[in-house]
Protein backbone atom coordinates (compact mmCIF):
# COMPACT_ATOMS: atom_id res chain seq x y z
CA UNK A 1 0.00 0.00 0.00
CA UNK A 2 1.28 3.44 -0.89
CA UNK A 3 1.41 6.19 1.73
CA UNK A 4 -1.21 8.14 -0.24
CA UNK A 5 -3.58 5.13 -0.18
CA UNK A 6 -3.18 4.81 3.59
CA UNK A 7 -4.11 8.47 4.10
CA UNK A 8 -7.13 8.08 1.79
CA UNK A 9 -8.29 4.99 3.69
CA UNK A 10 -7.94 6.70 7.07
CA UNK A 11 -9.77 9.81 5.76
CA UNK A 12 -12.65 7.68 4.47
CA UNK A 13 -13.09 5.92 7.83
CA UNK A 14 -12.36 8.62 10.43
CA UNK A 15 -14.96 7.27 12.86
CA UNK A 16 -13.51 3.76 13.20
CA UNK A 17 -11.14 2.08 15.62
CA UNK A 18 -7.76 1.38 14.00
CA UNK A 19 -6.68 -2.20 14.58
CA UNK A 20 -3.55 -3.95 13.32
CA UNK A 21 -3.44 -7.70 12.71
CA UNK A 22 0.29 -8.56 12.63
CA UNK A 23 -0.21 -12.30 12.05
CA UNK A 24 -3.39 -14.31 11.38
CA UNK A 25 -5.77 -13.71 14.30
CA UNK A 26 -3.06 -11.86 16.30
CA UNK A 27 -3.71 -8.17 16.92
CA UNK A 28 -1.64 -5.34 18.33
CA UNK A 29 -3.21 -4.62 21.71
CA UNK A 30 -5.28 -1.49 22.36
CA UNK A 31 -2.45 0.07 24.37
CA UNK A 32 -0.43 0.78 21.22
CA UNK A 33 1.02 4.16 20.32
CA UNK A 34 2.48 5.47 17.07
CA UNK A 35 5.96 6.25 18.36
CA UNK A 36 7.91 7.10 15.23
CA UNK A 37 7.48 7.71 11.51
CA UNK A 38 10.52 7.03 9.37
CA UNK A 39 10.92 8.47 5.88
CA UNK A 40 13.52 6.11 4.50
CA UNK A 41 15.38 6.10 1.21
CA UNK A 42 16.74 2.78 0.07
CA UNK A 43 19.66 2.79 -2.35
CA UNK A 44 20.62 -0.77 -3.19
CA UNK A 45 22.71 -2.99 -5.43
CA UNK A 46 21.50 -6.56 -5.92
CA UNK A 47 23.59 -9.69 -6.45
CA UNK A 48 23.33 -9.22 -10.23
CA UNK A 49 25.03 -5.79 -9.92
CA UNK A 50 21.83 -3.85 -10.74
CA UNK A 51 21.21 -0.77 -8.65
CA UNK A 52 17.81 0.37 -7.51
CA UNK A 53 16.39 3.09 -5.28
CA UNK A 54 13.04 3.72 -3.63
CA UNK A 55 11.45 5.40 -0.63
CA UNK A 56 9.46 3.85 2.20
CA UNK A 57 7.29 5.24 4.98
CA UNK A 58 7.73 3.17 8.14
CA UNK A 59 5.28 3.74 10.99
CA UNK A 60 6.39 2.29 14.32
CA UNK A 61 3.81 0.80 16.69
CA UNK A 62 4.63 0.26 20.38
CA UNK A 63 2.53 -1.20 23.19
CA UNK A 64 2.77 0.87 26.36
CA UNK A 65 3.40 -1.33 29.42
CA UNK A 66 1.66 1.23 31.63
CA UNK A 67 -1.61 0.83 29.67
CA UNK A 68 -1.85 -2.97 29.46
CA UNK A 69 -5.53 -3.09 30.51
CA UNK A 70 -6.64 -0.56 27.91
CA UNK A 71 -9.52 -1.82 25.75
CA UNK A 72 -10.35 1.17 23.54
CA UNK A 73 -8.28 1.29 20.36
CA UNK A 74 -6.89 4.43 18.76
CA UNK A 75 -9.29 5.93 16.25
CA UNK A 76 -8.36 6.44 12.62
CA UNK A 77 -8.97 10.17 13.22
CA UNK A 78 -6.33 10.28 15.96
CA UNK A 79 -3.84 8.30 13.82
CA UNK A 80 -4.48 10.66 10.93
CA UNK A 81 -3.83 13.62 13.23
CA UNK A 82 -0.48 12.16 14.28
CA UNK A 83 0.52 11.42 10.69
CA UNK A 84 -0.51 14.90 9.52
CA UNK A 85 1.56 16.48 12.30
CA UNK A 86 4.55 14.49 11.03
CA UNK A 87 3.82 15.81 7.51
CA UNK A 88 4.01 19.39 8.80
CA UNK A 89 7.56 18.68 10.02
CA UNK A 90 8.82 16.31 7.31
CA UNK A 91 6.80 15.86 4.11
CA UNK A 92 5.91 12.36 2.93
CA UNK A 93 6.68 10.79 -0.40
CA UNK A 94 3.05 9.85 -1.05
CA UNK A 95 4.13 7.21 -3.58
CA UNK A 96 6.35 5.47 -1.01
CA UNK A 97 5.35 2.01 0.15
CA UNK A 98 4.07 2.13 3.73
CA UNK A 99 5.20 -0.42 6.31
CA UNK A 100 4.46 -0.84 9.99
CA UNK A 101 7.26 -1.73 12.39
CA UNK A 102 6.09 -3.82 15.32
CA UNK A 103 7.19 -6.49 17.74
CA UNK A 104 6.24 -7.89 21.13
CA UNK A 105 7.48 -10.65 23.45
CA UNK A 106 5.88 -13.35 21.25
CA UNK A 107 6.66 -11.80 17.85
CA UNK A 108 10.05 -10.63 16.58
CA UNK A 109 10.29 -6.97 15.64
CA UNK A 110 9.71 -6.66 11.93
CA UNK A 111 8.73 -4.21 9.24
CA UNK A 112 5.39 -5.48 7.99
CA UNK A 113 3.70 -4.52 4.76
CA UNK A 114 -0.05 -3.99 4.39
CA UNK A 115 -1.34 -7.18 2.84
CA UNK A 116 -5.01 -6.20 3.00
CA UNK A 117 -7.55 -4.36 5.13
CA UNK A 118 -11.02 -5.12 6.40
CA UNK A 119 -13.83 -2.82 7.45
CA UNK A 120 -15.94 -4.48 10.09
CA UNK A 121 -18.56 -2.80 12.31
CA UNK A 122 -16.75 0.20 13.78
CA UNK A 123 -13.27 -1.16 12.99
CA UNK A 124 -10.68 -0.64 10.29
CA UNK A 125 -8.45 -3.69 10.51
CA UNK A 126 -5.08 -3.40 8.79
CA UNK A 127 -3.87 -6.90 7.89
CA UNK A 128 -0.10 -6.88 7.99
CA UNK A 129 2.31 -9.52 6.72
CA UNK A 130 6.00 -10.32 6.73
CA UNK A 131 7.74 -9.85 3.41
CA UNK A 132 9.95 -12.76 2.43
CA UNK A 133 13.42 -12.07 1.11
CA UNK A 134 13.98 -12.80 -2.56
CA UNK A 135 16.71 -12.70 -5.18
CA UNK A 136 16.00 -9.89 -7.65
CA UNK A 137 18.62 -11.15 -10.12
CA UNK A 138 17.54 -14.76 -10.57
CA UNK A 139 18.29 -14.81 -14.29
CA UNK A 140 21.72 -13.18 -13.93
CA UNK A 141 22.65 -15.45 -11.02
CA UNK A 142 21.35 -18.64 -12.60
CA UNK A 143 18.75 -19.21 -9.90
CA UNK A 144 16.11 -21.61 -11.12
CA UNK A 145 12.70 -21.42 -9.52
CA UNK A 146 11.67 -24.82 -8.25
CA UNK A 147 8.56 -26.01 -10.05
CA UNK A 148 6.52 -28.68 -8.35
CA UNK A 149 5.31 -31.37 -10.70
CA UNK A 150 1.59 -32.00 -10.48
CA UNK A 151 0.19 -35.48 -10.76
CA UNK A 152 -3.21 -36.22 -12.28
CA UNK A 153 -4.62 -39.72 -12.53
CA UNK A 154 -1.26 -41.17 -11.53
CA UNK A 155 0.63 -39.44 -14.37
CA UNK A 156 2.80 -36.30 -14.17
CA UNK A 157 1.20 -33.22 -15.69
CA UNK A 158 2.91 -30.90 -18.13
CA UNK A 159 5.69 -33.31 -18.98
CA UNK A 160 6.27 -35.08 -22.29
CA UNK A 161 4.70 -38.20 -20.80
CA UNK A 162 1.78 -36.35 -19.24
CA UNK A 163 -1.69 -36.21 -20.70
CA UNK A 164 -3.09 -33.04 -19.17
CA UNK A 165 -1.41 -30.22 -21.14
Amino acid sequence: MKTKELFELLEAHKDKSLIFEYAPNMIVRANYHITEVKHTSVDSVDCGAASDAWNETIIQLWESPSEIGKTKFMTTLKALGILKKVASIKPYDLEAEVKFEYGNSQFHTAQLFVNDFEISDQKLIMKLAVEKTDCKAKTECGVVEEVKEMVLNGEPCCSPEGNCC
